[in-house]
């Protein structure tokens, strides 16, 4: 009896030094638990697709919730109806303001697997789109209450070997040297067995030693110890309640994204499903804004002289709309000492040769009456005096009138250089007219261009122009040929000299997935990455290499092949998900 005893309080003992705690499967085995999710925060959920929809459903509180999806757009299908096959029979899902559709189901208070054949109509589609909801095992369901000794021994059990696990695996050397004591009381009870001698008092000090080492050792240790159970699940004989998963965009450990719908219809994410096809090679060119020389002009004085504001008493203001013809400033010729001693001269001369015309026809008419004068002879000096009275007036204008300066085309004012009583020289520009709505574009191009090529132009701020050749200078200009193209379209919000990336089209094709340029995104390496819709509510980032093609295009060259689901809209926000 004595070496049973103490083979049983060894046994004791190994089972207080082994870590308790739930039995774990070997890799690759499955004991019947449901599998972990992949996120503590990811609700429960179902997903289903075909070539026209994709379908999720989250079942919640008694409530099966659906979204439906356009499958290569990612565009919420709002409008349709969805009659799911339940447990209970059939039943028709009601639309929600959010754009998706709820359903009440009481049988998701059932767990496990429960499977489902949903029927989408959606104008002139109908899909059939089966779907299958796993419910896990609810975390508050009632269970048979234990006794309360019972209860407190299994916790103080996992308490002991929590703490055994944390300390062993801290190299704690107080519960290293109480693990090293119990070894040799082990080995003193073996002994005293086997002599038969003092069983009972070695196996009283064993336990008792082994006791005060076991608290001592914890006592010391990090207060890392479960809550005391709740009072009122220990009385009804249930578990408290885990919390509610709420679904929340987050990247995952295997750096994939997951967006649940509703947080997609926020971001507005869209998708398009890639198709290999061959292109012309692009080549990008600096470019500016010019304005189209049929359609614009520049006012300038022929002769130099003082600026003054025209009849209507104001210059025109920028962006000022004109028309062909319209005075928009005076200028006054500065008259020099000399030049005015030589016209009074001429007035002088002219005076006098007035006056002796004037009595001439006045002689002429009082004898033509007689019959003396002929009548042609009268008609000379009327003509004679007219030719006078004409250079005389002329010339009195030259020093009276300004010399005014009109808009050339109809269209607003781009440039004003008018200052009252500033002088303008010969050939200086005071104003610029421009037409708004004919604009072109100019570029320099370190390559000959096919004249049938037409182009892009990319601004700034992401917009983009069509473009359409209009030629090619054969004279360089900074080693490089000037091209011009004339802006196809709406040419709003334009300015003469701004700036653009000119994409021009050249003979060689070259094939690739042509994707929008805000499909790709800069990643944190610096590597230019796309997203792929993998499933329905998970993203992963794919690296590429991406070559230009037009204004508002790229070519995949490499990282994705055809037939992927690429997101076109909302990558610059996804790629924000942390």
């Amino acid at each position: 009896m004595s070496t049973r005893l103490a083979a049983a309080l060894g046994a004791v003992a190994l089972l207080a030094a082994v870590p308790a705690g739930p039995a774990r499967a070997h890799e690759g085995h499955d004991h019947g638990a449901a599998q972990p999710p992949v996120s503590k925060t990811i609700a429960p959920r179902g997903e289903a697709f075909s070539d026209a929809f994709e379908l999720v459903a989250i079942p919640r509180d008694g409530t099966l919730t659906l979204f439906l999806d356009r499958f290569r757009t990612n565009e919420p299908v709002t409008g349709a109806t969805i009659e799911v096959e339940t447990p209970e029979g059939p039943r028709t899902a009601s639309a929600t303001p959010g754009g998706g559709y709820t359903l009440p189901a009481p049988w998701l208070s059932r767990h496990g697997r429960h499977d489902l054949v949903a029927t989408v109509t959606a104008g002139d589609a109908v899909d059939v789109l089966p779907v299958t909801v796993t419910v896990p095992a609810d975390a508050g369901a009632a269970i048979p209450a234990e006794p309360a000794a019972a209860r407190a021994a299994l916790a103080r059990v996992s308490e002991v070997a929590r703490g055994v696990r944390q300390r062993l695996g801290a190299g704690d050397p107080i519960l290293v040297g109480a693990v090293a004591v119990a070894f040799l009381l082990g080995v003193l009870v073996t002994a005293l067995a086997r002599g038969r001698r003092g069983v009972p008092t070695a196996a009283l000090i064993a336990v008792g030693i082994t006791l005060v080492l076991g608290t001592a050792a914890f006592a010391h240790g990090d207060d890392d110890r479960e809550a005391p159970p709740v009072q009122g699940a220990a009385l009804t004989g249930t578990r408290p309640a885990a919390p509610s998963a709420s679904d929340l965009a987050q990247r995952l450990p295997d750096g994939s994204v997951f967006v649940p719908k509703p947080t997609q219809r926020l971001l507005a994410l869209r998708t398009t499903v890639t198709e290999r096809d061959s292109f012309h090679r692009s080549v990008e060119l600096p470019g500016r804004i010019i304005p189209d020389p049929n359609a614009s002009g520049v006012v300038q004085s022929s002769v130099g002289g003082r600026l003054s504001p025209p009849p209507s008493g104001l210059f025109p203001r920028l962006g000022t709309r004109v028309r062909k013809g319209e005075v928009l400033a005076t200028v006054t010729p500065p008259i020099q000492a000399v030049d005015v001693s030589d016209m009074r001269q001429t007035q002088g001369d002219l005076d006098q040769q007035i006056s002796i015309v004037e009595r001439r026809v006045d002689r002429y008419r009082r004898l033509a009456l007689t019959g003396a004068v002929a009548q042609t002879q009268l008609d000379d000096a009327l003509a004679e005096l007219k030719g006078l009275q004409d250079r005389r007036t002329a010339l009195d204008r030259i020093r009276r009138e300004p010399e005014p300066l009109v808009a050339p085309v109809d269209g607003v004012v781009a440039q004003a250089a008018a200052v009252a009583g500033q002088m303008a020289t010969p050939g200086q520009m005071v104003f610029q007219v421009v037409d708004p709505g004919r604009l072109w574009v100019e570029a320099l191009s370190f390559d000959a261009l096919a004249a049938a090529q037409d182009a892009t132009a990319r601004l700034a701020d992401g917009r983009t122009l069509k473009l359409a050749y209009q030629g090619s200078g054969l004279a360089d200009r900074n080693q490089a040929i000037p091209v011009q193209f004339a802006v196809q379209g709406d040419a709003s919000g334009l300015r003469v000299g701004q700036f653009v990336t000119v994409l021009a089209g050249t003979d060689t094709e070259q094939a690739g997935l042509a994707l929008p340029r805000a499909a790709v995104v800069r990643a944190g390496n610096g590597q230019d990455v796309v997203y792929e819709h993998t499933t329905a509510e998970r993203f992963e980032a794919r690296p590429v290499r991406v070559e230009p093609l037009d204004g508002g295009r790229v070519l995949v060259a490499e990282g994705v092949g055809p037939g992927t689901r690429v997101v076109t809209q909302g990558a610059e926000l996804l790629d924000q998900v942390r």
